[in-house]
């Protein structure tokens, strides 16, 4: 049985008078505290003060002045084995030390995974590449006891609901009903929404940045595709681990990837995931060939990883798959599906299976493909018909198609016995190519035009994987969001969704998407799930910090700029405050006859990255309140107390 020190018990009836400002839950939030007495906060000092136990064993009378040994009383907070009437702090340990802590207590580690991030966030399209500028946080320290409030929850502003009727304000949040889209860093972004989704999330989609460069022919895809391995591995895995906490008990994780990086994931997920929740290597064809390539061998696949927290045993994918059925006035009581009506033998091999269908109805002929028969017989054909088994794309204005199908209704699928294979259609298709990336660039050339975005996956892919890991009401996030595919398909499914992006097109091309869906646009899945319109998301923002003077000077483009946002970084402005500037920076030696690139790299490294993004626990200090809007002070108090 674990025993807090009796310092605990004294600080948190101290501190229980500020709120939550140092407590996450009933636990002391020791790294704020830690931080405020660094900085010699007056109102937490003065409380302190007063208190007797802090008084007795903290405050030391030294030629007839009294000091307040704050160094003692941090580590105090900071080592929660530490015993003050021990003769020694910790219990029961031996190891290395160094001036009396041991090495794998040491406050000053190098963190990787805020700088892996800073990576994606100076380099994430090709024109930041160009600038030859992706290492711009590789290789700095942070203090370790800073990591816990570097994943704090933080304030939401910016806060909107979009449905029929457009955006309006948002002043509450429901869990169990709303979608929501963030836009912040994913990382932070998925730490702050952790306590509330934790074990909830049933499947996870992520179509990750790749690490190689890609080839010139390919070269603009937005997000950059430039990380060096060990970089993207260790940015990849930070968000692996909290991914897996949000997942549910036997919900499922699907990360597409190219082959340049396949095989260096896997093993990187197997140490995340355990090599025993692996599921499986699913190919998918991307493309039909391309003559222009290394060795004269087209690489046409990419591949998905598929990864789930249930047992061994557990139907991760569904075995009897929910489908898509649709009821139409010729069958007024009896829902049916599309299935194809060809086989995979030739008209050779099926002669009584070569002939030309002709819709009785219309008179509309549909020939035979000399390399895929008929399923069906021609002396069988009016029989199926007269039995609604076959059905024609002309008879119906909604439907897409060139051939006819298979119709199937409902109760016949229900009346199967359920069978334990695997949905193989799923598996056909993507490796046919019924999934390839053209669809994707097609679906977003017919939404914005060209260019809007490029090699987003097309909603066949999503719509495949969505139907047989999930079920109606079920949650899934992507929280590399890009063009909001996996959330569109989503919502077209009535399933919630959660996704989460950082880039600004965000709201050029993300946001307006599910716009157009919520008003009932027809690409994509749209007419195979008879789409019509409706649904809702809230909207919001991580509220940037540090993250704001960060991207100023990303996009600075000379030295004339990077002077204006270092005057902003320590005046602030009317919508901003000054920068948190790291406490060893010189300020006065900042030379600028250095260079453009070399004040860049100075001043990116004068933020404290630690300071990002403002936390929850500060929405209440003055100097914060004012920022925040009165309807974003009342959506983070709902958000997170569920409006207490």
């Amino acid at each position: 049985m674990k025993i807090e020190p009796k310092i605990f018990d004294e600080l948190k009836g101290v501190l229980v008078s500020f709120g939550d400002k140092y407590f996450i839950g009933e636990e002391l939030n020791r790294s704020k505290l830690s931080e405020d007495l660094r900085t010699y906060d007056d109102s937490l000092l003065k409380k302190l003060f007063e208190t007797d136990f802090i008084k007795q064993h903290f405050i030391k009378e030294v030629a007839g002045q009294k000091l307040f040994q704050i160094e003692q009383l941090e580590e105090s907070i900071l080592y929660n084995d530490y015993w003050n009437t021990s003769y020694t702090k910790y219990e029961n340990r031996i190891g290395l030390a160094s001036n009396g802590k041991f090495l794998e207590d040491g406050q000053d580690i190098v963190l990787d995974f805020p700088f892996k991030d800073g990576v994606l966030t100076a380099s994430m399209t090709k024109e930041d590449t160009e600038d030859g500028y992706e290492d711009a946080f590789l290789n700095e320290v942070i203090e370790k006891d800073e990591i816990d409030r570097l994943f704090d929850k933080k304030i939401f502003v910016n806060s909107k609901r979009y449905d029929e009727n457009g955006d309006s304000v948002v002043t509450d949040f429901d869990e169990d009903k709303d979608n929501l889209i963030i836009k912040g860093n994913n990382l932070l972004a998925l730490h702050t929404i952790k306590e509330k989704y934790v074990g909830k999330v049933k499947m996870i989609y992520i179509d990750v940045p790749y690490f190689f460069k890609k080839r010139i022919a390919e070269d603009s895809f937005k997000y950059n595709s430039n990380f060096r391995l060990s970089s993207w591995l260790v940015f990849l895995k930070n968000r692996l681990e909290i991914a897996k906490e949000i997942l549910s008990e036997k919900g499922s994780i699907w990360i597409s990837i190219s082959e340049d990086g396949m095989h260096y994931l896997k093993v990187m997920a197997d140490s995340v995931f355990g090599k025993g929740q692996f599921v499986g290597t699913i190919p998918r064809k991307t493309r039909n060939g391309k003559s222009d390539v290394p060795f004269n061998m087209s690489q046409d696949f990419d591949w998905l990883l598929v990864y789930t927290k249930g047992r061994e045993g557990d139907e991760i994918v569904g075995r009897v798959v929910e489908r898509h059925y649709i009821t139409t006035p010729d069958f007024p009581n009896r829902p049916w599906r599309k299935a194809d009506m060809t086989s995979q033998r030739t008209t050779q091999e099926r002669p009584n299976s070569n002939f030309t269908m002709v819709n009785p109805k219309t008179g509309k002929e549909y020939p035979v493909n000399p390399k895929r028969s008929w399923s069906v017989a021609k002396d069988t054909f009016q029989t199926w018909y007269d039995n609604g088994g076959i059905g024609f794309p002309d008879d119906y204005e909604f439907m897409s198609g060139d051939k006819p199908f298979r119709r199937v209704f409902k109760d016949e699928d229900e009346a199967k016995s359920k069978s334990s294979a695997v949905y193989s259609d799923f598996l056909l298709k993507l490796f046919s190519g019924s999934t390839v990336n053209k669809l994707g660039n097609e679906q977003i050339d017919e939404l914005f035009g060209r260019d809007s975005f490029d090699y987003a996956k097309p909603e066949e892919l999503l719509d495949e994987i969505i139907k047989i890991t999930t079920k109606e009401n079920d949650i899934i996030l992507d929280f590399f969001m890009g063009s909001a595919t996996t959330q569109s398909v989503a919502m077209k499914m009535n399933r919630r969704f959660i996704g989460i992006e950082q880039m600004d097109y965000i709201n050029e091309v993300s946001v307006p998407r599910l716009q157009k869906v919520i008003a009932g646009e027809q690409g994509g899945i749209s007419k195979e799930v008879n789409w019509q319109g409706g649904g809702s998301f809230v909207y919001t923002e991580l509220m940037p910090k540090n993250m704001g003077y960060l991207q100023d000077i990303i996009h600075s483009k000379t030295l004339d700029e990077l002077k204006v946002v270092y005057h902003r970084m320590l005046e602030g402005t009317d919508t901003m405050e000054p920068a948190d500037i790291s406490f060893c920076a010189d300020l006065d030696k900042i030379d600028w006859t250095e260079g453009f690139v070399e004040n860049k790299r100075l001043l990116i490294k004068l933020l404290d990255k630690n300071g990002l993004y403002y936390n929850y626990s500060e929405i209440d200090d003055a100097n914060v309140r004012e920022l925040i809007s009165d309807n974003d002070y009342l959506f983070n108090k709902k958000f997170y107390k569920g409006g207490e």
